[in-house]
């Protein structure tokens, strides 16, 4: 289903970006103000398979690479080396609300949203109200979206991108949205297309929800894969491995 092989992800960081006339003319006299470049790999060398309805949960401390890795998946960034392929549509929850303009309304956003995630504008009228129901914004269809909380835009978000059941859904941190009640919701919603035979990638500081949802975990550290296998085995180690750092 998903076949990643040797990818890597790198990235260039500029000490000083200015490129304007007046800093050239000072670089010329002060070497200290020229451009030093260095070279990041937020992944090096990562390999595992992900077969057809496997939920595989991706774990590490913040900068481990798990979000430039589903990014790296979902076709939105191309790796420096290694290849990515993919067996199916891809559903990517990585950050919601981000194809929104906040300038139209929640109604209109939804048509938008939905045409960028592929979906016409027929299939969008016929589940209008299944997705202004989840959301539980129906009191909010004429607000601009810049007018919304944080948590309204994710509502709307998940809404959008969850009407259908996709063949691979890409998932970061997003069972975190909304009160706890939508929480709730947005579990149950993914739990539903976990049964229903949904290739999943999680990404979530979660270890609990790790253990519940997936039946495959992959730990990250620094860009590299510390290791593959049982979620409670190895979120567990992963877990002993943080207190002893914080000790």
């Amino acid at each position: 289903m998903i076949d990643i092989k040797n990818v890597g992800m790198k990235f260039n960081l500029g000490v000083e970006k200015d490129n304007s006339l007046k800093m050239t003319f000072i670089r010329l006299f002060d070497r200290k103000k020229r451009i030093k470049k260095s070279d990041f790999w937020a992944l090096k060398d990562v390999s595992f398979h992900v077969d057809r309805g496997d939920v595989v949960g991706l774990i590490g401390s913040n900068g481990a690479g798990k979000s430039t890795l589903l990014k790296v998946v979902s076709g939105v960034l191309k790796p420096t080396e290694g290849s990515v392929e993919v067996g199916g549509a891809i559903s990517p929850m990585i950050e919601l609300g981000a194809g929104f303009d906040g300038d139209l309304t929640a109604r209109e956003n939804i048509f938008l949203n939905g045409a960028i995630l592929g979906y016409s504008k027929e299939f969008l009228l016929e589940k209008f109200d299944e997705i202004v129901e989840f959301s539980e914004l129906r009191d909010f269809l004429d607000v601009p979206v810049k007018n919304f909380s944080s948590g309204m835009v994710a509502k709307l978000a998940f809404s959008i991108s969850t009407v259908v059941d996709p063949e691979i859904l890409i998932v970061d941190e997003i069972l975190s949205v909304g009160d706890i009640k939508f929480q709730e919701k947005s579990k149950n919603k993914m739990m539903s297309m976990i049964k229903g035979g949904t290739t999943v990638l999680y990404v979530s500081h979660s270890l609990e929800s790790i253990k519940e949802l997936c039946n495959k975990v992959v730990w990250l550290d620094k860009g590299k894969i510390v290791k593959i296998g049982d979620p409670i085995e190895v979120c567990n180690e992963y877990y002993d491995k943080q207190l002893k750092g914080k000790s």
